[in-house]
């Protein structure tokens, strides 16, 4: 038999609040004292990353044939600098002529984009402000599936808002070559997109960008950018501009046991192909660079030049072994 909602929430409410509980006697270990929380929830989590969430705004010139039009965007960003850097994404800031930054304080400041990297859907935006807070960053080697994560932005323009979730999957495959993403249950809606997802020490594990949905709201499905890749794009864009792409050539995945990323394919004719990287090889080391997760690979090879030349030390049925690679450009997507 179905319920209204109505019911539903009626006894939602009603377990929450112990209605039609049997009352506890007087003086039980069930009792709970003046003044005391019964749970303390992620508080001190949200508290100590909701100084680095901001709110991004964006307007838009569109020319119609008979009049031009300003449409206004609303987004979320994340703070990495104390002397004005902000990340958020691509898609929320592309092609925006004017933009400004909403503090938590409740101050507006004119914002411009130092940078911007479209296959990672990130932005480097910089507002004339000192003193912020940036955002603690977490390790993404210690993120796990199971773990607890809350998504902090400005859903619908709401006003700054936390969900709650876990890690659903690492190393999710994007639609291009560079991206991998973290799955979450958190509900990420329009509007969150820039936006933090935080472990429960109020660190950042990833910026969220995308949902999938039939509706066009949170369905489960949500999906940040990790937080080693967000650090290597903004590093990058602060000091170019802009992100020269070197590839590879192969799709990671964390082995069964151990550190590392294990190949589990490899484009023909790219530049791991040409070096005689295989499928099961092990990658623990890319140049100077230890990789000790699967997304390690995708960031130290975003950090390289296209024609660089660098050596993989890898693990191939349980003996070590290397190897010299020279990068090549990512390649042009296909139109979809």
């Amino acid at each position: 038999m179905s319920r209204s909602p109505g019911v539903l929430i009626a006894v939602a409410l009603a377990a929450a609040l112990g209605i039609g509980a049997a009352a506890a006697a007087p003086g039980s270990s069930s009792e709970v004292e003046p003044g005391t929380a019964a749970i303390a929830g992620y508080r001190s989590a949200v508290a100590r990353a909701a100084p680095s969430v901001v709110t991004v705004h964006s307007a838009h010139t569109v020319s119609g044939r008979i009049r031009t039009l300003r449409v206004t965007g609303i987004a979320s960003g994340v703070i990495v600098g104390s002397d004005g850097y902000i990340v958020t994404n691509f898609h929320a800031v592309e092609d925006a002529s004017e933009l400004a930054v909403g503090l938590p304080d409740g101050t507006f400041h004119p914002s411009r984009v130092v940078g911007a990297d479209p296959e990672s859907d990130l932005a480097l935006l910089k507002i004339d402000v000192e003193g912020l807070r940036p955002i603690a960053l977490a390790d993404i080697n210690e993120v796990a599936v199971g773990d607890i994560v809350l998504a902090m932005g400005n859903p619908l323009g709401i006003g700054q808002t936390v969900t709650q979730g876990i890690v659903s999957a690492i190393v999710r495959k994007g639609p291009t070559p560079i991206e991998n993403f973290i799955q979450t249950d958190a509900a990420i809606n329009p509007g969150n997109s820039g936006g933090a997802l935080i472990d429960t020490a109020g660190r950042l594990v990833g910026i969220n960008t995308v949902i999938l949905s039939r509706s066009g709201g949170s369905e489960g499905l949500g999906f940040a950018i990790p937080v080693d890749l967000v650090q290597t794009v903004a590093a990058i864009l602060k000091t170019k501009g802009r992100v020269a792409r070197a590839w590879l050539g192969v799709s990671t995945r964390p082995p069964l046991r151990g550190q590392g990323a294990l190949v589990v394919a490899v484009e023909r004719g790219g530049p791991a192909d040409r070096a005689g990287i295989a499928p099961g090889d092990v990658i623990v080391r890319f140049g100077d660079k230890q990789v000790r997760h699967a997304m390690d690979v995708t960031a130290v090879v975003l950090g390289a030049e296209p024609a660089e030349h660098v050596s993989i030390d890898f693990v191939r049925e349980g003996r070590p072994a290397s190897a010299k690679a020279q990068l090549a450009p990512l390649p042009t997507q296909p139109a979809p």
